[in-house]
Parts: C-alpha cells; structure tokens; sequence
C-alpha cells in the first residue's frame, strides 16, 4: 500500500509543483501589477467559478484513482469521490486561506464554504465529477486541473479578505498558506484518501493485470 502511494505521488510531482507555482505567479502579477483593486470587487464570483470547477476534478480524480486499484463498486466509488473531493476541496479552498487571513487579520475575512453557501452548485459538480471518473476516467490531467484550480481558487479565497492594499509580510504568508492548501490537501484527496480503501489482495491483483 505505501509503495503504490509513494509511486503515485512520485508521478503526479511534476504536476503538483507546477501547478502550486501558477498560484504564485498570479498573485505577483496582481500585486505588482496594480489589478488589486480591479480584482478584488470580483473576487468572489471568480472564487464560485473556480471552487466548483475545481471540485470536479477533484471527484474525477478521486473517483478514477480508486476505480483503477479496487473493485467497480459504484456505492463506494459515489462515497469517496464525494467525501474526497467536497471535504478536502472545502479544507484546501476554503478553511486553510481563511487560517491565513486570520493570522493576517485581514480586514474582510470570511469562511466561505461552498457546499454550504452555494449548495444547488457545488454538490452536483461533486456528482459529476464522481460520474466521469467511474465510467471513463484518467488522473494525471484531471489532477494536474485539480492543483491548478485548487491553487487559484485558494488564493481569490485571500484576495476577497485583502481589500485593496496588500504589504510585503502578506504577500509572503499568503504564499505560505497557498502552498499548503494545495499540496497536501491535493496529494491527499486524488492519490492517498482513494488507495487508503484499496485492500492488500485488489491492489497485488491490479499489478498483476498492469
């Protein structure tokens, strides 16, 4: 079980790195930029673009890592797929950024949780997600996705609590918090949280049929 994980993770790396560092680039073309207070009015509706966008992926990927290392079972495959992406997706867009502006003590921060707050949208993105990775799914790509939006959604989660001034000391927490809400929480839901369901004899028989 832990050598599949490590090799999991070990091949989705690049992807993770690449998409972390996205975030990064984004927000120093923002601050630098001077769109601070161009983006800021917005950020929110950008924030309930990415969240559920990205929790497709997130389901997608869970979904299909499982289904490529157990056993069809669409019952359990509905179950992780939805507590994988929508509990790891909340923690990584939403409770992790809001710690940062906490720390910070941001002037407009907020907990936004989306399966809560926009509901009738975030849940059946989950649903969806759950369906394409049962029935034809891949996850190198649909992660790569994942951390991508993961990443962005994570850091308009911030910029609704910045307003429009930002210092140096912020800049640097908010990369600190934006690496974390996307790193382990991304690796956990897409490659550990699945395989964690794998039993010993389902995966010595998907490496038999690999």
């Amino acid at each position: 079980m832990f050598r599949r994980i490590a090799k999991e993770l070990g091949s989705h790396a690049s992807f993770t790195a690449s998409g972390a560092l996205s975030g990064i680039v984004i927000i120093l073309i923002i601050v630098f930029g001077n769109f601070l207070p161009q983006v800021y009015p917005i950020s929110q509706n950008i924030f309930y673009t990415l969240h559920p966008t990205h929790v497709v992926l997130s389901a997608l990927t869970t979904t299909a890592m499982y289904m490529r290392y157990g056993k069809r079972n669409i019952w359990l495959a509905v179950l992780i797929g939805y507590t994988g992406s929508i509990g790891i997706a909340t923690i990584s867009d939403s409770v992790i950024p809001y710690l940062g502006e906490t720390l910070l003590n941001l002037p407009n921060k907020g907990l936004h949780i989306g399966f809560i707050e926009k509901w009738w949208l975030v849940n059946p993105a989950a649903l969806l997600g759950i369906m394409i990775g049962y029935w034809k799914g891949t996850t190198k790509f649909p992660h790569y996705g994942h951390v991508l939006l993961s990443t962005w959604a994570s850091l308009f989660h911030i910029i609704m609590a910045l307003g429009e001034m930002v210092t140096w000391i912020q800049i640097i927490v908010i990369l600190l918090f934006l690496f974390l809400a996307v790193w382990i929480p991304c690796c956990t839901s897409d490659i550990v949280y699945p395989l964690l369901f794998i039993r010993k004899k389902q995966e010595l028989s998907s490496q038999s049929r690999a």
